[in-house]
């Protein structure tokens, strides 16, 4: 025999008053009056302008592109369609290979050196109490400096005679002099040292700025618990910056990887073609082949280019996605 217990009064008399749940109403599909009285049109006459720009100045240089690299053209003649026959003629150029590894070996570099330098020199300089706006327009400086100033200043600094500045900088611990630029095995670190130099200000800067909102009650818990300097900046400075470091990281890999400017004034590509990148290896497709060039095999090999960074940069989202957040 089975014996079920009566619920209480009051409790069966709230439930007997409580209100009935209700059907969730129903949303009329929006259609194209409701659109336009929800101020649809309006919002899209003040975004025309700006989508126009953008199409033009945008994404009408890239259609442009893809299709200049279908056809055979030096920007003189009547273009020519061609297909896939310039992606065929670059994937052939023996040039290419050695242009993807001068331009993974300087990535690598640059990844190397260049990325922790500028944390490491932000977090140096917020821990300093004077003239810290003086060191961050010191740092800031080379930024400042045109590009191109920078790289011929800097192709001073290495001649590869014993009265060059580095070279005498050696003289004086008793080193003997080196071929900076006219070596293959220091061309490319000779390269990446004044990329490094000319770029960290921007991001010593941004990081500045990051360091910022680190709540400083995190420091100051780490300190009653012993933590040494390296320990807070392991510990409590990079993880708060961890959403700004994988920004920074997938930029500066974009970055090296149109690498141009530094391998065409320093050495033109030399010296045995240590330093030819893939820019500059588009660059001589354009204007240093034949009369005219030709930017079917430039614009193909932009194209492919292109390809790959979106591919890197999708992936390397999808896998920091979790980390970053």
């Amino acid at each position: 025999m089975t014996i079920t217990a009566k619920p209480p009064a009051a409790a069966q008399s709230a439930v007997e008053s409580a209100p009935a749940a209700t059907p969730p109403r129903r949303t009329r599909p929006r259609n194209l009056r409701t659109w336009v009285r929800g101020g649809g049109l309006s919002t899209l006459v003040f975004l025309a302008p700006m989508l126009v720009v953008f199409a033009i100045f945008s994404w009408s240089p890239i259609v442009q592109s893809i299709i200049m690299s279908l056809q055979k053209t030096n920007l003189l003649d009547a273009p020519t369609w061609v297909g896939l026959d310039n992606f065929v003629t670059v994937l052939s150029d023996p040039l290419l290979g050695t242009a993807i590894l001068n331009t993974l070996y300087f990535a690598a570099l640059a990844l190397l050196f260049g990325f922790p330098l500028p944390i490491l020199v932000a977090v140096l300089m917020s821990e300093v109490r004077r003239a810290k706006g003086f060191y961050s327009a010191l740092a800031y400086l080379p930024v400042v400096v045109p590009p191109v100033v920078a790289v011929l200043l800097w192709k001073v600094f290495y001649d590869a005679s014993p009265t060059g500045l580095f070279n005498t900088v050696l003289g004086w611990f008793g080193l003997p002099a080196q071929p900076w630029l006219q070596s293959s095995a220091t061309a490319m670190p000779s390269l990446v040292l004044e990329a490094t130099w000319a770029g960290a200000g921007g991001a010593i800067i941004i990081y500045l700025a990051a360091l910022l909102s680190v709540p400083p009650e995190l420091y100051d818990a780490a300190e009653v618990d012993g933590a040494s300097i390296w320990n807070k900046i392991w510990h409590v400075t990079l993880p708060q910056l961890r959403g700004i470091l994988f920004i920074m990281l997938i930029l500066q890999v974009i970055a090296t990887a149109q690498v141009f400017l530094e391998p065409f004034l320093f050495t033109g590509g030399g010296p045995n073609n240590a330093t030819v990148t893939v820019l500059l290896l588009i660059y001589r497709y354009a204007f240093q082949n034949s009369l005219g060039g030709d930017y079917g095999e430039a614009t193909a090999l932009s194209v492919m280019l292109a390809i790959v960074l979106a591919l890197l940069s999708w992936l390397y989202f999808r896998l920091t996605n979790r980390w970053s957040s």
